[in-house]
């Protein structure tokens, strides 16, 4: 069902036929893009609220002035409701509605399968592939001190498979006592299985289990006089002690998440503590937008709809959810968890002992939180006015866009854009590219290369031109970025370098910008708010560049030279390297050595050789 009326919205003749029966309302502007998208039990009289004469907040009324049209969507249960307007909100982002920045998937333990010996690792992504999954985790920091627990008491492996299957001798974890070298077969597949087992009983939250086993695995080893490997599990039994008492741990076995808000309109913060088998093992705090917020409650609830609800979320739904307030639509919200997660899902309000010490420390941990980011985006706007009076703009700046080049040697050269408002970084916006066909370790020619890619969609009026664009280099990166913009007819944005002095520490460098009369040396204090901004900034553009250098050079260097070869196909290519034993040999072997392999013909071999020379 759906009306448009041309200007101001007939509200009236639209209630009028509106339906009773539960379903999902969307709220247009005159354009077609929606404005919110909201779920109801009762569609007449929720839409009704927002036309009542009084008693609506200043930004409902603004929205309500926007609108142009509603359309609405009956479904049979308030479950399927919920269900329907998450899915829609993440489709369409509607600008009143709760925007969670942060979508990534959440990291967790792969245990590896089918191996001789399993393998421990960090994993991120989709849980299709074959071994054993343990969390979700709260943050990367969260899931690799686990790893690093596991690598110091049980030493299981934590290597790439490449890696391991090509060592002759022991790496240095060994030597310091956080792997027991099975890639040189130093210890047997049964021990190495005890300790995957041990590991196993660890990460399933069952402490206590597991003292057991070692306890009763030590007196074993010391009535048969094995006392070495009973010194080993006593260290084994002290490690794991003194993990648990640094963990405050209570309601053993049992998964949470305990869930706090604090308001400060326009900021918005959720305190989340992630509560796994019965451990404290981290917590995390978003700051989603949410223009309609009015109190905690309402925004728990959005919340709760946004980060558990819809496709791939079922696994990070844990057993419990805690949270502070009293929720208007808890029992929908408890049906449509229970649903997505397939298993029975607790959503609690009110709760004593140890929960209720949970739940107070994540109204503290949201509200301090909240101060810290209010403060920090203050300290931005700040540091924006600072910069603009050191400029001398005649204008404010509000959106900064930094570049960096990053290579080791010239190989894998990568380029990354990082973007500022006067709110923090806009990761949105960041961007990597990956520069190709310049010469090796052409700075210049990666900085030219780079900024014509971007500026070319900005020419088309594809994206936000920035007020300052601000360049890792001194003059020379300056001209490139200058060719640029004349090129793209963009000569109104502020040209900035920032170039490391001599000593290359922080508060030293050289700062350069473009004046009619040539380019311009600025001297700000090490101490301004400013110059920190702009360190801030270069410092997050070289952070951001290379680590995609370093993704870019790792996978070149997972793939073999052979495999890009035309015509080279894996039979060849076992044939090459079984007659010459090695890359390198290859590469030492002239065209007529490469022909006489079986299966290498004399023009195949003049390509082989070409490549490989980069003929």
């Amino acid at each position: 069902m759906s009306t448009e009326v041309p200007g101001k919205f007939d509200h009236k003749n639209y209630l009028a036929s509106l339906t009773r029966r539960p379903g999902v309302y969307r709220m247009l502007d005159a354009k077609g893009e929606v404005l919110y998208v909201g779920k109801a039990r009762n569609l007449k009289n929720r839409v009704s609220s927002y036309f009542r004469a009084s008693g609506l907040a200043s930004k409902t009324m603004a929205m309500v002035e926007k609108i142009a049209a509603i359309e609405v969507t009956v479904t049979s249960s308030d479950t399927e409701a919920l269900l329907l307007e998450q899915n829609l909100i993440k489709e369409l982002r509607p600008g009143y509605n709760i925007q969670l920045r942060d979508d990534k998937s959440y990291p967790y333990i792969l245990l590896t399968e089918g191996d001789k010996y399993p393998r421990l690792a960090f994993y991120r992504g989709s849980r299709k592939r074959a071994g054993r999954f343990f969390g979700p985790y709260p943050s990367a920091h969260a899931t690799r001190e686990t790893l690093q627990v596991l690598q110091k008491v049980f030493r299981i492996r934590q290597c790439e498979d490449s890696y391991f299957k090509n060592r002759s001798r022991p790496c240095l974890q060994y030597q310091i006592k956080r792997c027991t070298a099975p890639c040189v077969d130093l210890i047997s597949p049964q021990a190495y299985q005890q300790d995957v087992h041990y590991s196993t009983l660890f990460l399933q939250g069952k402490s206590d289990l597991l003292t057991q086993e070692l306890t009763k695995n030590m007196e074993s080893a010391a009535e048969a006089e094995e006392f070495e490997r009973a010194a080993v599990i006593r260290d084994q039994i002290v490690d794991l002690r003194r993990i648990q008492e640094q963990q405050y741990v209570a309601n053993q076995g049992n998964d949470a998440d305990i869930l706090a808000a604090a308001l400060e309109q326009p900021y918005v913060c959720v305190h989340v503590i992630y509560v796994r088998a019965g451990r404290i093992i981290g917590s995390k705090g978003f700051y989603p937008r949410f223009k309609l917020a009015d109190s905690g409650e309402e925004v728990l609830s959005a919340f709760i709809s946004q980060n558990y609800l819809g496709d791939g979320k079922s696994a990070t739904i844990p057993a419990e959810i805690i949270v502070s307030g009293k929720l208007e639509d808890a029992e929908s919200l408890q049906a449509a968890l229970c649903y997505v997660a397939g298993r029975k899902v607790k959503l609690a309000q009110r709760v004593r002992g140890h929960r209720a010490k949970w739940l107070e420390l994540a109204r503290t941990n949201a509200a301090q939180s909240l101060q810290a980011h209010v403060s920090d985006k203050h300290n931005i706007k700040n540091r924006f006015i600072k910069l603009q009076d050191y400029l001398k703009l005649d204008y404010q700046p509000t959106r900064i866009e930094c570049f960096d080049i990053s290579h080791t040697g010239g190989e894998g050269t990568v380029a990354s854009c990082v973007v500022f408002d006067d709110n923090g970084a806009v990761k949105a916006d960041y961007r990597r590219f990956n520069i190709k066909d310049i010469a090796p370790g052409d700075d210049y020619a990666a900085m030219e290369q780079v900024l014509d890619r971007r500026y070319t969609r900005l020419s088309k009026n594809e994206g936000k031109i920035p007020d300052i664009l601000l360049i890792d280099g001194g003059k020379g990166q300056l001209r490139q970025a200058k060719s640029v913009l004349e090129k793209f007819s963009l000569p109104e944005i502020c040209l900035l370098g920032i170039a490391k002095g001599i000593s290359r520490r922080a508060g030293q460098e050289t700062l350069y910008t473009d004046t009619l009369n040539g380019y311009r040396e600025i001297s700000i204090p090490a101490e301004s708010p400013a110059l920190h901004l702009l360190q801030q900034i270069r410092d997050e553009a070289h952070r951001f560049a290379i680590t995609g250098h370093r993704q870019r050079r790792a996978k070149a260097r997972k793939q073999s030279a052979l495999e890009e070869i035309p015509g080279l196909g894996p039979k060849r290519r076992r044939e090459l390297l079984k007659h010459f034993g090695g890359q390198l040999q290859i590469r030492k072997a002239s065209e007529a050595e490469i022909a006489k392999v079986a299966g290498i013909s004399k023009k195949l071999a003049e390509n082989i050789y070409a490549y490989l020379h980069n003929n």
